[in-house]
């Protein structure tokens, strides 16, 4: 007889519900990270401390600011202005201002609305949103969070009280006039009551994070922060939780150091080099590498193992990220815009825009990074080395905990399988199916990154082998809509691959980067490609 401990499947539940949230908050903001960095550039360049304010006349014009004379095609760029003593003046409306009160609140709301209901969804939410905006006087992002998603879900509730009670012919009337007339409801509600409700809890949670500073508490934020980004947490807390705070700090004091709480290099760059000199085994022999691709390519993911296979380095990773945080906090520092993925590069980007200090403050974060790596190396090598003798008699955890990484993120990655040797990529199983297959998907949590690659390294071998007339995409699993034809998911996601794509020819791997079930694949479409011919 066997019995079972529900204990650990109560944990594990828990773990994938609090990803699967924390994954859903951060797929709202994600997507659009290009459109902040975008913004972001354009604040550096063209606000009146910008690189080219008051001494470029296009600055006027994008930066939105100076006096600005109503005529020609210059009016339609306008606004009237307030002075101090009550008189008006036309100014330049620019693009700074619009783009982070209007269009980037609007793209959240818009993602989230396709999130939850598809295109519909996102037009509802989208149209509520505005309303929320309108109805405040800084920008919504915690509000586009909030309504978008809402506004969607209320869409697909209506809908289904006349899911197919419409008469032929109707349809196209009902939809459109069904989510104009809610879209119009709900902005207005957003407007008198969603968006002041959500102005207070800005308001709230903006005064939490001043309170914090204030008694010098920010950097205990690390002790919540290090251990959740082992557990794939770090995209829900940075852009689900600390990117709509800080953007709301940059429209008041140019830079923000929530944007570095999470995404400071240095601790991930510390834990490596410590492992790259007194590792043992696999670890020690690929830390260099993974160190590389931390600190200069941002994905930070690919030391999580490393801390995992020795946990108390945590504290390690704890106390850096205090050091880093503790730096900004006192000398000021901060970034003008998401450094997403958070590499040292993307950190210099947001960190040199002359609003937020210029050079002075890009020393002050490269100073937050230095100390940070050196703090987090120093305790890591005194945890390795105390322990070196017996790891040495152990057997080595490295592949186990890169296992583990993955069981907790819920899916594989191209930096986890980076790691892995070809050894350890597990024995194939045959793939054979009667369906031809001309589509093939690979799908992940988020639909970027990993899968990405993953697709990237198939559309090789097919290259290779002369395969062609073959589609090699990646998307997220909530986007499979039943057309493809295989589905390549991590083992761990499959069943959801399943649920979401029923019809389709799933191949579960280990390794998105060098699996011998790509081998398999390409045969399998190879054989059906001569037997046609």
């Amino acid at each position: 007889m066997t019995t079972t401990s529900p204990a650990p499947a109560k944990a594990n539940g828990l773990r994938t519900g609090v990803q699967r949230f924390g994954t859903f908050l951060s797929g709202m903001i994600m997507p659009n990270i290009a459109a902040f960095i975008a913004w972001g550039f354009i604040t550096m360049l063209f606000i009146a401390v910008g690189w080219f304010g008051n001494w470029h006349p296009v600055a006027d014009l994008l930066g939105g600011f100076g006096n600005a004379d109503l005529i020609g095609w210059q009016g339609a760029m306008t606004a009237l202005a307030e002075t101090e003593d009550g008189a008006t003046f036309p100014q330049y409306v620019g693009l700074v201002g619009p783009m982070v009160t209007y269009l980037l609140p609007l793209l959240i709301a818009n993602t989230a609305g396709r999130m939850v209901y598809g295109e519909r969804g996102g037009v509802v939410a989208t149209i509520a949103t505005m309303g929320v905006i309108v109805g405040t006087n800084i920008p919504m992002f915690l509000g586009a969070m909030i309504m978008g998603p809402l506004a969607a879900w209320i869409t697909k509730k209506m809908d289904k009280l006349w899911d197919g009670k419409i008469r032929a012919g109707f349809e196209m009337l009902v939809n459109n006039f069904s989510a104009g007339i809610l879209g119009m409801l709900l902005a207005i509600v957003g407007f008198f009551a969603f968006g002041p409700i959500m102005l207070a809890i800005s308001s709230f949670l903006g005064t939490v994070v001043d309170w914090l500073v204030s008694f010098s508490l920010l950097p205990l934020l690390s002790i919540v922060v290090e251990p959740a980004k082992v557990l794939f947490l770090n995209n829900a807390i940075n852009h689900g939780v600390f990117t709509p705070l800080a953007l709301q700090q940059v429209e008041e004091t140019g830079k923000s150091i929530l944007f570095l709480v999470e995404a400071n290099p240095g601790p991930g760059l510390g834990l490596l080099l410590a492992f790259t000199f007194f590792g043992i085994g696999e670890a020690k022999g690929s830390a260099p590498g993974a160190a590389i691709i931390q600190f200069f390519g941002g994905i930070h993911e690919i030391y999580f193992p490393y801390a995992l296979s020795k946990p108390t380095t945590i504290l390690a990773l704890i106390a850096g990220g205090a050091t880093g945080v503790t730096t900004n906090m006192l000398l000021n520092g901060g970034l003008s815009f998401p450094a997403a993925p958070g590499s040292i590069i993307a950190v210099t980007a947001a960190a040199a825009n002359p609003a937020a200090g210029g050079i002075a403050n890009l020393l002050v974060v490269y100073l937050s990074v230095v100390l940070a790596a050196v703090v987090t190396f120093l305790i890591t090598a005194v945890i390795l080395r105390a322990s070196r003798k017996r790891d040495l008699e152990a057997e080595d955890t490295f592949g186990a905990a890169i296992a583990q990484t993955e069981a907790n993120k819920g899916k594989s990655s191209a930096a986890m399988d980076a790691l892995r040797t070809s050894t350890a990529a597990g024995t194939a199983t045959a793939v054979a199916t009667d369906r031809r297959i001309e589509n093939v998907v690979f799908a992940c949590d988020a639909g970027m990154g990993s899968s990405a690659m993953g697709a990237s390294v198939l559309r090789n071998k097919f290259k290779k082998a002369g395969v062609e007339g073959v589609t090699v995409t990646n998307q997220a699993i909530a986007n499979l809509d039943g057309t493809a034809d295989l589905v390549i998911t991590q083992q761990q996601l499959t069943d959801r691959a399943k649920a979401q794509s029923p019809n389709s020819v799933h191949v579960s791997v280990d390794n998105f980067m060098n699996s011998p079930k790509y081998e398999e694949v390409v045969e399998m479409v190879r054989a059906q490609r001569d037997s046609d011919a």
